[in-house]
């Protein structure tokens, strides 16, 4: 609630700078300013940018050190510090990157400012400075996107044969486990035909793999030992989220997923 309530009083302050923004261009045309106004408010309006950037960025980084801990849960899982590998080093790049262009073009903003004893400065093109911003961009994303297949390969390779397997199905409004029985290890086929009031699961009694499986609603995940989850959904599409593990996967009606 506060959290909204912030966010409300935030807007507003904004929309009333808005307002006495354009309240002040509205009298300008009415009253016609003299050179010396007219610098004034130039001079005015690049310090409220400079002044702008260094709020915004304190906020920035005032607002992720608080609610670190809502939002950066401990990891749990070999493939959740992978994906958390992955997440930090674009998160570096994607944070410099904004505090270094906000700051360049803030102050650019401000420093070049309209001063009627300066004479502007008028470049068609520079090349070397379009290459930069095209090559060094391409680079990074290409080593990004390459550090994401391989993590991505390694995080959806084939469970061991000995892994944990465990069905999780989504329903409105309940999710349901099911597990296989602890001699065989495997779960009993299913057929969403067969899905009636005392048969949730639609499991083919006729398979003997189906004999001993039951089910929980709770999920428990033994220790040091590789989970393979089969998701499935009865109804609409549902998304299972395990956040210490960096886990979400949608169950879609109709297939499996894995």
């Amino acid at each position: 609630m506060m959290t909204l309530i912030i966010g409300l009083g935030v807007v507003l302050v904004l929309a009333i700078l808005y307002l006495i923004f354009r309240i002040g261009n509205l009298v300008g045309l009415v009253k016609a300013k003299t050179q010396e106004e007219e610098d004034a408010s130039n001079g005015l309006h690049g310090y409220f940018f400079m002044f702008f950037t260094a709020g915004g960025l304190l906020l920035f980084f005032w607002y992720s050190i608080k609610y670190w801990d809502s939002y950066v849960k401990p990891v749990a899982s070999k493939h959740g510090a992978i994906t958390d590998h992955l997440f930090w080093i674009t998160m570096a790049i994607v944070v410099i990157s904004f505090v270094i262009i906000s700051i360049v073009m803030f102050w650019f903003t401000f420093k070049y400012r309209y001063d009627k004893n300066r004479k502007a400065e008028f470049f068609p093109d520079n090349h070397y400075l379009e290459l930069t911003w095209t090559i060094v961009p391409a680079i990074v994303l290409t080593l990004l996107i390459f550090k994401g297949l391989s993590s991505w390969n390694d995080i959806t390779s084939p469970a061991k044969p000995d892994a944990e397997v465990i069905e999780v199905i989504g329903q409105q409004f309940a999710w349901t486990a099911r597990y296989p029985g602890v001699k065989d290890n495997e779960l009993g086929v299913f057929n969403f035909k067969l899905i009636d009031a005392t048969n949730e699961f639609g499991l083919d009694l006729t398979d003997k793999n189906a004999y001993d499986d039951f089910k929980s609603l709770e999920l428990h995940l033994p220790p040091h030992k590789e989970i393979l989850l089969k998701i499935r959904a009865k109804d609409v599409l549902h998304s299972v989220f395990l956040p210490h593990f960096r886990v979400k996967m949608d169950a879609v009606p109709g297939m499996q997923t894995h």
